[in-house]
């Protein structure tokens, strides 16, 4: 684990501090361009450092023999999975590329620290995501379909639960969050709370999309994170204009909602204990946004509230269906 992880986010990292501020002290003009060099560099020496190692311990477990190359094989595996996370890193950036073409570059400072102020509960997403992908691997290899299911259910637990506990005291601290950047960036403390609404529904199903990759679904996460994109593009068109940033936040809200209510459809044939957790929550959720809309007659909240609405639907039905193909012989079933 620790050769998959330390070259990406440790060494890649101190690569390009190293080289950003060596540029300074040898007295060249660092701008945009110069930092974009010194990241390409840092990937690509973290890189090739990464697979000599792993030649080299490689080398030691397995002999030597003919070479043969799955290119077609390698392709149908790692193109699925740069899509998942090319459309989820253009889902992260949709709303504040929109936001700047139809508002002042003063509002989407605001947005953007107030959305980044949040992104630090995606850390404990994607740290489970890190810890968690090659149990789910191992256990699928195995076909030991209990412990998978086990597994899958205590990452969802230890996604959600950190996930909504930092919300919570991100939320309760975001004014003086927002005030470090400035006082002026404290008007955008009621966008914190419709962001916060699509990452907390999204961290419910823990990390799927991993557990997707790891049992060969790749292709179907990828299209579930491409519609997600569509969605938050056309949502984001539609409600930035009028809007703004609450505009924005609400179109990602609703399509992270979405991606979370495609997934777990996929992930239902593992686990159902990771759907029953997510009911309890979008009821609740989806009554206070409902009630919230209706109240301050708010078309974002409303179209939020309708999309989480529909979670708690599904959940039970497909938790009935998988209660009830436990009992069914399978002689009987259609």
């Amino acid at each position: 684990m620790r050769l998959g992880l330390m070259p990406q986010f440790i060494v890649r990292q101190s690569l390009i501090i190293g080289l950003t501020a060596g540029a300074v002290v040898l007295g060249f003009n660092l701008g945009a361009t110069a930092a974009m060099w010194a990241s390409a560099a840092a990937v690509w020496i973290a890189m090739i450092g990464q697979m000599i190692v792993l030649n080299r311990k490689l080398g030691g477990h397995i002999e030597p023999g003919p070479k043969a190359y799955d290119f077609r094989g390698w392709l149908a595996v790692s193109l699925p999975i740069l899509m998942v996370e090319s459309f989820y890193l253009l889902l992260s950036y949709t709303d504040v590329l929109v936001l700047q073409q139809f508002r002042s570059s003063e509002e989407v400072g605001v947005y953007f620290a107030v959305v980044k102020t949040l992104a630090l509960v995606s850390f404990i997403h994607y740290a489970m995501a890190a810890t968690t992908a090659h149990r789910f691997a191992e256990y699928h290899a195995q076909g030991d379909k209990a412990r998978l299911s086990a597994y899958v259910a205590h990452a969802i637990q230890w996604t959600f639960w950190p996930s909504l506990a930092a919300t919570i005291l991100l939320l309760a601290l975001g004014k003086p969050l927002l005030w470090l950047f400035g006082p002026q960036f404290v008007v955008g403390y009621d966008i914190m709370f419709i962001a916060a609404i699509g990452l907390v529904v999204r961290s419910a199903i823990g990390p799927v999309e991993r557990l997707l990759n790891m049992l060969g679904h790749q292709h179907i996460c990828a299209l579930a994170y491409a519609l997600a994109f569509v969605m938050n593009l056309v949502l984001c068109v539609m409600l930035v204009p009028r809007f703004g940033g609450h505009g924005a936040a609400a179109a990602t809200s609703i399509s992270l909602a979405f991606e979370t209510v495609v997934q777990p459809r996929l992930h239902a044939r593992t686990s159902t204990a990771g759907l029953l957790l997510v009911l309890p929550f979008a009821t609740v959720v989806a009554g206070l946004l409902l009630a919230l809309g209706a109240f301050v007659g708010s078309l974002p909240l409303l179209a939020v509230a309708m999309v989480v609405m529909g979670v708690p639907t599904w959940t039970v039905d497909e938790s009935a269906r998988q209660a009830a193909l436990t009992v069914v012989p399978d002689q009987l079933r259609a």
